[in-house]
């Protein structure tokens, strides 16, 4: 059942993804690509982040203004201030109760199409081979672990198959983590040791010609 070995496979791939990048890193991600969309909540957000620059103009203004110099256009700034401070919480506390709603849903959606997956195809296909293992090549004990639970004695279940795509996963992620970890920190060291020039070497050796 070639189809279901990679099945299993994949979904054990982006189970390991997610856990290496972070949950809340793919959620940010998948949240500005939905941004990035002409839908209603996009140009919520484009409003909010416009009448943001508005109230930080305003209130810039505000600071460099004097409340006993200029008291008229101090209050008027006020005011002003105070209104887009008003309008921005509003426009704000929606745009936050949308990411709350989203990160709902994609949550959901992320368990129900990983974790829900793993638990579902094992017991569904619990008693079916994934393959055959050559006969009389492995002891009884390693056949019985590899048909562990109720597959056929002497094939690999689907249980058995997971655990094994679950450890080779993670140790390649384990590996890629670290080396590129080490290249992160052979190109920070090598940057932090690349010679600066002398201030005044370049003036010394051009006294050194006049003198000459």
């Amino acid at each position: 059942m070639p189809s279901l070995l990679v099945v299993i496979f994949v979904v054990e791939l982006v189970v390991q993804l997610i856990n290496t990048i972070g949950a809340t890193t793919i959620n940010d991600l998948i949240w500005r690509l939905y941004l990035a969309l002409p839908t209603p909540l996009a140009h919520q957000s484009a409003d909010q982040r416009k009448k943001q620059k508005e109230y930080l103009a305003v209130r810039l203004e505000l600071n460099a203004t004097s409340s006993q110099d200029e008291f008229a256009k101090w209050a008027k700034l006020r005011r002003q201030h105070d209104k887009l401070l008003d309008e921005l919480e509003k426009k704000k506390s929606g745009v936050e109760a949308a990411r709350t709603k989203f990160d709902r849903y994609l949550t959901g959606a992320r368990l129900v199409s990983t974790r829900g997956v793993q638990w579902v195809l094992p017991w569904w296909y619990g008693k079916e081979p994934m393959f055959w293992l050559p006969y009389g090549w492995f002891p009884y004990y390693m056949e019985w672990f590899a048909s562990f639970p109720r597959a056929p004695l002497g094939s690999v279940s689907i249980v058995v198959w997971q655990w094994a795509c679950t450890g080779m996963l993670a140790l390649i992620m384990e590996a890629a983590v670290g080396v590129l970890g080490l290249v992160a920190a052979g190109r920070q060291s090598r940057k932090q040791k690349q010679p600066v020039p002398a201030a005044g070497a370049g003036a010394g050796k051009a006294e050194g010609k006049k003198k000459q």
